[in-house]
């Protein structure tokens, strides 16, 4: 049941929102144009539920032609997270949720421990434990903890604590960054997977 109507709720609230914010979307698009060259989404790959790979969908907030270089523009809509708004259509597609572990690249798949490749038991979400939690100002390992303390614990209660947390820490915008990086360091592996190789015989 309860399923069922994280299912419901997903999808009335993305309808609901993708109208309400339909001109912040093209608001922010017009000024991203204005900013910096390149196109105005930003299209990835990422691993969801069950390892299965999508593609997700972004306002872009950095440079095109610079390694990590965000650009003035992309740096408010981060900062007020209004770049995830276009994962409202991953939510409608069924890809997404809004409450579960973030999706990561496809790359890190293999570089995760048994433990930490629970994450993808459930939908990826736009906000999670990990997020409300810290969000970038916690390393690797502890947001994967958090990840796989949501798939087992998570419950309406939960979901709804998580989404007040994570309105409360946009508008006070918490947990953006970690010492003043505003693009978190690439996932290189788990210790616990470190140390599951060396067992090994």
């Amino acid at each position: 049941m309860y399923m069922y109507l994280k299912r419901i709720f997903d999808l009335t609230a993305a309808f609901v929102l993708l109208i309400l914010t339909s001109p912040v979307m093209i608001l922010a698009a017009l000024s991203i144009r204005l900013d910096s060259p390149g196109p105005v989404l930003f299209k990835q790959y990422r691993a969801g539920k069950d390892e299965r790979i999508y593609q997700i969908y972004k306002l872009r907030t950095m440079h095109i032609n610079k390694i990590e270089a965000v650009t003035p523009v992309g740096s408010i809509l981060r900062k007020l997270s209004i770049d995830e708004l276009p994962q409202l259509v991953n939510i409608i597609k069924g890809e997404m949720s809004f409450i579960g572990p973030r999706p990561l690249l496809t790359s890190y798949l293999k570089l995760y421990s048994p433990t930490q490749r629970r994450r993808h038991e459930v939908l990826p979400g736009i906000s999670g434990l990990a997020q409300i939690n810290g969000r970038n100002s916690i390393d690797w390992e502890q947001r994967f903890k958090l990840d796989v303390r949501y798939v087992e614990n998570m419950s309406l209660w939960l979901d709804i604590k998580i989404a007040v947390k994570t309105i409360y820490g946009v508008v006070f915008a918490k947990g953006v960054n970690r010492g003043g990086d505003i693009i978190m360091p690439p996932f290189e592996g788990s210790t616990d997977q470190a140390s599951c190789l060396l067992k090994k015989p």
